[in-house]
Order: structure tokens, then sequence, then C-alpha cells
């Protein structure tokens, strides 16, 4: 029953939000928006066991909402010693899916709705307000792609730049490609991806080798969309998805290296 209250607590919040700013405009978070793993809240906070004040890493869902993939990818950033945020986009805007295309909310808006989650992370005294990451999948991945842009930031009162940024298959657009970068980025795509083009993604990068903060990318042979959340190779809005366990087991390493060495810095 006290599980039952405090998702009604969550939800009657979550529709508030949604009410007073509408699709295409940023979310905002306080800390009636979190709860714990696995809450269904607008924020799921994911602790390590580590005491004191560690890095945060928020996690951006894909165009079909929050699912266990997300939440296992909190898990695992929290067993490498830093907090977890899954941040939920479209249920505080009652908003099911965008994977038929279009609609809102954008990876543009997205972008702000994680600018407001980071800075309302920065009020915890158990995150530490210079180390804060992100990590999106495929339109959460899109939503990187707008994130570290240096004209985004400046959108977002109050906002600061990520301390780093990894892009799981996004949606690239080399013509025109992104500005000014304020964050250094990583992405990781499947040489096989029918959804989310590598090719682009490479075009998008070696475009911005002189950058101040210059993208990287690494591009897994024989993989396709969804690499890295494991299970059979399978058909789904007209595409191919599935887990690679090789290129998956090489990504993780990766990207915590890659957020390791920018929460050093």
């Amino acid at each position: 029953m006290a599980r039952l209250a405090l998702f009604a607590v969550f939800a009657c919040c979550a529709a508030a939000n949604a009410a007073k700013a509408g699709n295409d405009e940023p979310l905002t978070f306080n800390a009636n928006s979190v709860g714990r793993p696995n809450s269904g809240a607008p924020i799921e906070l994911w602790r390590p066991a580590a005491a004191g004040a560690v890095p945060a890493v928020l996690i951006l869902h894909g165009c079909g909402g929050v699912s266990a993939s997300h939440r296992s990818w909190a898990a695992r950033v929290a067993g490498w010693g830093w907090a977890a945020a899954v941040v939920d986009s479209f249920r505080p805007r009652r908003v099911m899916s965008t994977c038929n295309g279009g609609g809102e909310p954008t990876p543009n808006t997205r972008a702000q709705d994680a600018y407001s989650a980071a800075i309302f992370l920065r009020t915890l005294p158990d995150i530490l307000p210079n180390a804060i990451g992100v990590i999106g999948f495929s339109h959460g991945g899109s939503t990187v792609l707008q994130a570290v842009q240096a004209d985004r930031v400046k959108a977002r009162p109050g906002a600061q730049p990520f301390q780093a940024a990894v892009a799981y298959y996004p949606g690239c657009n080399p013509d025109p490609p992104y500005k000014v970068a304020a964050t250094d980025l990583l992405i990781l795509i499947g040489k096989d991806d029918d959804w989310a083009s590598a090719a682009n993604c490479e075009k998008q990068v070696n475009g911005k080798r002189n950058f101040e903060h210059p993208p990287q990318i690494k591009v897994y042979p024989g993989a396709v969309h969804d690499f890295d959340a494991g299970g059979t190779l399978r058909w789904a809005n007209d595409h191919m998805l599935g887990g690679n366990p090789e290129a998956a087991a090489d990504s993780f390493k990766m990207t915590q290296a890659f957020l390791a060495a920018h929460f050093k810095n």
C-alpha cells in the first residue's frame, strides 16, 4: 500500500510537470521528482555503495521510453562507483513513444530536460557538482548530440556543460553538422545499424577533428541497433534490433574509461 501511495505521488508530480510545461517545453525537476530504482519516478536515482560525494551520470532513454535495458545501465554505472539518474522525458508528458518518427519531445527539447536534471542533481550533497556525465541511447543518443552543443547549453539558464557525453547509435546529421561542442563526446554505433547511420556519424566526427572538444567514434562490425541491450536479432518498427555480446562488452569498457578519465579532470 505504501508503494502504491508513493507511486501516486510521483504520478501526480509528473502530471503537474506535463500540464505546466507542455510537450515542447523543458521539464523541471525537484525533490518530489526523484524516486528509488524501478519506481517509475521522473528521475530514478541509483546510488553506489561508496559513501561520500560521487560523480553522477544521466541515462537518457530511447524512442520507446524507459526500459529494463536503461535500468540495467543505471545499475552498471552504480557498480562503477557513480550515481546514475534515469531521466524519463516521456511519462511526465503522457507520451508513450516517438518510434514512428516526429512528435514531441524532440531531442532538442530533451536536451533541455537533461540540463534541468543536472541542475537539480547539483543541489544534492552526495553528488559532485562538477562531475556529471550523460549517456543516451537512440533517440536519447540524438539528445546527447544536442546536449553537447554550446548554443544549447546557453539556451538553458543555469545550465553547465556536461563533463563527458556518450551517445549510443544516435541519429547523426553531418550536413549541416553540429557547430561548436562544449563537451567531449564518444559515439558508439553498429556498422550494420539500419536505423541510425554509422556512415553519417563518421562524417560528423571526421569534420570536427580540430574542435576544442573533438568527438570520437567507434563503429562495431556486425552490430545493429540496440547492440548493448542483449537479446536475439529481431525486427521491430521495421528495423533490425538485437544484442552483440562482443560489441556490448567492449562498449561498456570504453564508456567506463571515457567517463572516468573526464571525472578525474
